[in-house]
């Protein structure tokens, strides 16, 4: 575990491109940011943001044509990006793991739920199967499976959607690591089961100290689970602060966009609000801010690249033109 005081995760300047026959593709372009233990962080944003790549850069699980060409990814203070490949098998699954989003994909389907978790235990604690088999009989119990003991014998296509991402999550938990990485793992499920599994999820980094990285682009959910948001757009973090302050008080039009086009948020019988256009192809983004096609506060300034500005309230926003007003945007962008 880390040190008091010592950040769990440190990523500082990340940058990965996809190198492609029709040009080079900046997935992730100079993200930065800090988690502590037992914090959780939302990384939201729409499809093509650069949220999952983000999340698989970390874990240095980028195939090529892509691959992380700049910045520093330090776990508990021992940097990722240079590690051995002896360094990284030793860290993944042991003090970072993942939660991918289709369970189906993840889990192996022709051995059995005990066949996995137990190889998964073995490969980083020096432990007989037989007390690995307790260990994956503990975790898949954190996680709320019934009768675990029999359970744990079955193989993934005998259990549901939702026990299929608590196998996932009990798997990423058996070697009690510093950071979880979950990457938009109870899209596919009814909000019946979603609600309980991100209930658990919070609980277990509260009481062990985890902290979460949890990529979605759900609003409603980082509302009840997170501590801070990173919201992205084309590749670049464009805002990120206390879960509360962005979306109470978001300043950047595409946080606002975002907040606005939640049903919820909209008044019955209104027109509901919208981001117009399309988000940019990262293979022909152009110099400035890459929002600003899409952005009815756009000027000339907005063909600059905006620096990152910290704001009173402890949170910071890429723009020229910081929203003071987000209840009046919503309104100008329902009109339009």
């Amino acid at each position: 575990m880390t040190s008091q005081g010592e950040p769990a995760l440190s990523v500082k300047g990340l940058k990965t491109h996809f190198f492609t026959k029709a040009g080079v593709a900046r997935a992730v372009d100079g993200v930065s940011f800090e988690l502590v233990p037992g914090e959780i962080l939302g990384i939201v944003g729409e499809s093509g943001s650069g949220k999952s790549v983000t999340g698989m850069s970390i874990m240095g699980l980028v195939d090529p044509p892509g691959r992380v060409v700049e910045g520093s990814v330090r776990l508990a203070g021992k940097e990722l990006i240079t590690a051995t490949e002896e360094d990284r098998r030793q860290l993944l699954g042991n003090r970072i793991a993942m939660i991918f989003q289709e369970a189906t994909t993840a889990l192996n389907p022709v051995l059995s739920i005990d066949t996995q978790m137990i190889e998964a235990v073995k490969a980083h604690q020096d432990v007989s199967t037989r007390q690995a088999r307790k260990i994956a009989i503990r975790a898949l119990q954190v996680v709320g499976i019934p009768s675990a003991e029999e359970r744990i014998k079955s193989y993934p296509h005998e259990f549901s959607g939702g026990m299929r991402q608590r196998v996932l999550i009990a798997t990423a938990l058996l070697n009690e690591p510093d950071i979880i990485i979950a990457d938009e793992p109870t899209t596919a499920l009814d909000v019946t089961i979603q609600a309980q599994i991100l209930s658990e999820t919070q609980k277990l980094c509260r009481e062990r100290g985890t902290s979460l990285i949890w990529i979605t682009h759900d609003l409603t959910v980082v509302a009840g689970l997170v501590d801070k948001v990173c919201v992205m757009y084309a590749g670049k973090i464009v805002e990120r602060g206390p879960v509360d302050v962005i979306l109470d008080r978001p300043k950047h039009p595409y946080t606002v966009g975002l907040i606005g086009s939640i049903p919820s948020m909209n008044t019955r019988g209104k027109r509901l609000s919208q981001i117009p256009g399309m988000t940019p192809s990262l293979l022909t983004l152009k110099p400035g801010c890459a929002f600003r096609d899409r952005c009815l506060r756009a000027d000339e300034r907005c063909l600059q690249d905006p620096p990152e500005t910290w704001t009173g309230d402890g949170s910071a926003v890429r723009c020229f033109h910081p929203v003071e007003h987000p209840a009046k945007v919503l309104e100008e962008s329902r009109r339009s």
